[in-house]
């Protein structure tokens, strides 16, 4: 049995996954049935996030053989090296190609790369602003050098997974983007984050996965997927004292505004 997906409690199509990796290697084995009966579970759409150019490759791909996933193209902080700039630019011009991600900061693995890394996420949010595409934006342990370059070039897009306090969740909402919001929110130990859900406009946040990670309570430490986000939400509904149904249909359309679906 796929983990969850045969007690699945929603079968209307109202989730839409802003950010999946199903290319990792954790789906091999199980993807295409996992793919394939996703739409079965409540699964409207979902968004396979590159992080370089051969994982963005593969995004595409997937978005080429189902018709409900579409594709970003970027390369990851931790990925520096894996491809160059004009690369992603040519894979952006994929017509299920709805933005330029998983780009940003990451100072958490690596600390002595820092202006390489910045360098990198310069040129990738000019190239989305070139192309007047949204970005999906990785920001672990660099709240302040990701804000200071959004702050400059202004980019439309999301902060992924979003680990902040409430008073840069402000900053960010005042450059226009969007919150990213996935599994973290149901652990006991998200001290801040239910705090950031409860101050969010309805038309500015949306659920994701970061599948095959993040999974959320009462699935940690599983494999995640698309349609665990049904978990997500109905503690996002406890916490803005709403329904689930309301919760998945918010961001379902604030992630086809933001992409363009």
């Amino acid at each position: 049995m796929i983990e969850f997906l045969n007690e699945s409690p929603l079968s209307e199509p109202l989730i839409f996954d802003s950010h999946a990796h199903y290319d990792d290697n954790k789906f091999d084995g199980i993807r295409d049935e996992l793919l394939s009966e996703m739409p079965n579970h409540g699964v409207a759409g979902l968004i396979n996030c590159g992080c370089d150019v051969c994982s963005s490759k593969t995004a595409l791909s997937l978005a080429e053989k189902y018709e409900y996933i579409y594709a970003t193209a970027g390369i990851h902080p931790e990925n520096i090296g894996g491809g160059t700039v004009e690369e992603i630019k040519t894979l952006s011009r994929h017509k299920k190609c709805v933005a330029i991600g998983e780009i940003g900061l990451d100072y958490y693995w690596v600390t002595d790369n820092k202006e390489e890394q910045k360098k990198l996420f310069k040129e990738q949010l000019e190239l989305a602003n070139s192309l007047c595409l949204p970005v999906i934006v990785h920001d672990r342990d660099a709240h302040a050098d990701t804000l200071e370059l959004l702050k400059k070039y202004k980019p439309k897009g999301v902060l992924h997974s979003f680990s902040g306090s409430p008073e840069t969740a402000k900053q960010l909402l005042d450059l226009g983007l969007y919150i990213g919001i996935g599994g973290v929110v149901t652990f006991k130990n998200a001290k801040r984050l239910p705090e950031v859900v409860a101050m969010l406009p309805d038309d500015r946040f949306l659920l994701e996965t970061d599948a095959p990670y993040l999974a959320p309570v009462p699935y940690r430490g599983k494999t995640n997927n698309s349609a665990m986000i049904y978990f997500t939400a109905k503690k996002i509904a406890e916490i803005r004292n709403t329904s689930v149904r309301n919760i998945l249909a918010l961001s379902k359309q604030n992630a086809e505004k933001l992409f363009k679906i």
